[in-house]
């Protein structure tokens, strides 16, 4: 019996899965995951392929969108990680869903305190984030309050962003209790035990920069406000608890 006969995935591999994300359609082969949807420093396996490929179609991902990659480091398995703005996508898209509301609780001359958004007082005390989430269909809110000890890693958007990753971390489990039909068995890399992405794709360029080109697709940087464009904004306009936070 060949190999290709007693792998069950092999077919999976080589057979394109297409489906449609938000009236666009998805084509996914276990090459194309294999060449430009894997993120670390591990080759990952036809099973854990297969495994994206169907999260993906019956979530409705679309992983080219960085609405869901795979991230695989030597010495641990695969993990599927799910961007926090699919998450929002797939709330927004429900029909009951009212709304959310996030923010930081911090320490305050002894006391704790809830503060909507991500900015505290010189003196206050980063303790972890809270949100809130609104549907039409129940009387009573979801709300979620994370620890901040619990959940940052120690890496460096943690280090540089504390604030924003515990609010966007509070966000995502209060969507997950909210719609758990929907956003269940989903996880954010800012819940994950990954390796720093960013460190890796660094030390990535150091030791392939003469050698093959780098994906460096991790980040979607905000692109610099021309002159003529700064000045038509408003100076009072308030970005709305979903998109206060910059990209990344």
């Amino acid at each position: 019996m060949s190999n290709q006969q007693s792998n069950p995935n092999t077919k999976l591999m080589e057979k394109p899965s297409v489906f449609a994300v938000n009236g666009e359609e998805v084509k996914l082969t276990g090459n194309t995951v294999k060449t430009y949807l894997v993120r670390g420093n591990a080759d990952v396996t036809d099973q854990e392929v297969v495994m994206f490929i169907n999260l993906c179609k019956y979530q409705k991902l679309n992983p080219f969108l960085n609405e869901a990659y795979l991230v695989k480091f030597k010495g641990s398995p695969a993990q599927i990680i799910v961007g926090k703005e699919a998450f929002m996508k797939r709330a927004e898209n429900n029909e009951e869903f009212a709304g959310i509301r996030a923010g930081i609780i911090v320490e305050r001359d002894g006391e704790m305190v809830d503060i909507e958004g991500a900015i505290k007082l010189p003196n206050d005390k980063l303790l972890g984030g809270w949100a809130t989430v609104y549907r039409k269909d129940r009387e009573t809110p979801t709300p979620v309050r994370i620890s901040f000890d619990e959940f940052s890693k120690g890496q460096s958007t943690w280090k540089t962003m504390p604030m924003n990753m515990i609010r966007k971390t509070a966000i995502v489990n209060a969507l997950r209790e909210a719609f758990p039909n929907s956003l269940g068995n989903m996880y954010t890399d800012e819940e994950t035990q990954t390796p720093d992405t960013t460190e890796t794709v660094a030390r990535e360029v150091n030791e392939n920069a003469n050698s093959e080109t780098i994906d460096m697709d991790y980040t979607v940087p905000e692109e610099p406000i021309k002159e003529s464009e700064e000045k038509q904004q408003p100076s009072d306009s308030k970005p709305s608890a979903l998109t206060e936070e910059p990209p990344f």
